[in-house]
């Protein structure tokens, strides 16, 4: 193995870096099941070593069960739970822990076989270090969020702190696909062109804010609010909107959501006529390709974000039902079309290790 060559060892790497990526994203997925079946408080401390195993007899859920009760969310909302409902939402909150756990094990154990086989040229190690100090925070934050529920009147996380712990898992994200792209896209593939890059900076700028707006609709349950499309509430502009917060209202962070997701679609269909006219008679494969996906992930991210809002009012805490379907699909497609965003953005900034 020793003899691989570097192009052989670089791959081997971008697979591992491309396996970290999948299983980010399905984290971030279980995360959303987790808010969406309100399961985020059922575990109410925070055990990485102890808590890889759940409740194993009886006594043990009675137990873990008593200490629910304890807090807010138990009191105003479920005090109708039975032991069965809460090893639901004792599951999914275990299972959002226990993925992370394995992602943990998925990066370190092969950090440490290609290191001691020299699979990594000395440009890769420190970033590699910063990606494990990113996991471990994105685990420290997430706690904080719990932490932030588990009060005797609160029956959710605080939906800023929510908001924070979706965008640092999206920082963690984006910075593994990244470093993927560095060892995967060939440098001939790579086109210099400013404008094109301030034009796709300010698309990932807006596309930040708008997650960003995603985390507190999810927090705040916004969509149950106005369970009307396209009027809010049969208003285009809300009434009393600049009198209201722009962060903590959720009619005001319902309108900044929409309006967010219209003018995303703008610019990218834009951007992709853009990109195709740039493309049209070069050899630049990768950006032609590349500019398809942004375009049918908009559509698709804003047709799920209709159908998440008109069915919002099945919404049942506890349950999983049509809304938290297509809620969670919708989360689904705003990450890849984050990825796809920054694939192209890539590829108009491309700079290689060696």
């Amino acid at each position: 193995m020793k003899n691989l060559t570097p192009d052989k060892k670089n791959r081997a790497v971008a697979i591992w870096l491309m396996v970290g990526v999948f299983m980010i994203i399905v984290q971030i997925i279980i995360g959303g099941v987790t808010r969406l079946t309100g399961s985020g408080l059922s575990i109410t401390e925070w055990a990485p070593i102890m808590g890889v195993l759940p409740p194993l007899n009886h006594d043990a859920w009675l137990a873990a069960f008593d200490q629910y009760k304890q807090y807010g969310q138990f009191k105003h909302l479920n005090s109708g739970f039975t032991l069965s409902d809460f090893k639901f939402i004792f599951f999914w909150e275990w299972f959002h822990r226990l993925w992370a756990r394995s992602l943990g094990f998925v990066f370190i154990i092969p950090f440490f076989y290609f290191l001691i086989n020299k699979y990594f040229s000395k440009k890769m190690i420190w970033p590699l270090v910063l990606l494990f100090i990113l996991g471990g925070l994105q685990g420290l934050i997430g706690w904080i969020m719990v932490q932030s529920g588990l009060t005797n009147t609160s029956i959710s996380v605080n939906h800023i702190k929510l908001a924070i712990h979706f965008i640092a898992a999206l920082v963690l994200l984006v910075y593994t696909f990244w470093f993927a792209l560095k060892l995967l896209v060939p440098q001939n593939q790579s086109y210099q062109n400013p404008k094109l890059k301030a034009f796709l900076t300010i698309i990932l700028a807006l596309l930040t804010v708008q997650l960003i707006y995603g985390g507190f609709m999810a927090g705040l349950k916004a969509a149950r609010f106005a369970p009307t499309w396209p009027s809010i509430n049969g208003e285009a502009i809300p009434t009393n909107l600049w009198a209201q917060n722009w962060v903590d209202h959720p009619i005001n962070v319902h309108f900044v959501h929409r309006g967010l997701a219209y003018l995303l679609t703008l610019l990218i269909v834009w951007g992709f006529f853009k990109i195709q006219n740039i493309t049209k008679n070069s050899a630049l494969t990768c950006l032609k390709q590349a500019s398809r996906l942004p375009l049918i992930l908009i559509f698709i991210q804003v047709s799920l974000g209709v159908a998440s809002v008109l069915s919002s009012r099945t919404h049942t805490d506890g349950h999983f039902g049509v809304f938290e379907t297509f809620a969670a699909f919708h989360q689904l497609a705003g990450i890849l079309l984050l990825l796809s965003l920054v694939y192209q953005y890539y590829l108009v900034k491309a700079k290689q290790y060696v």
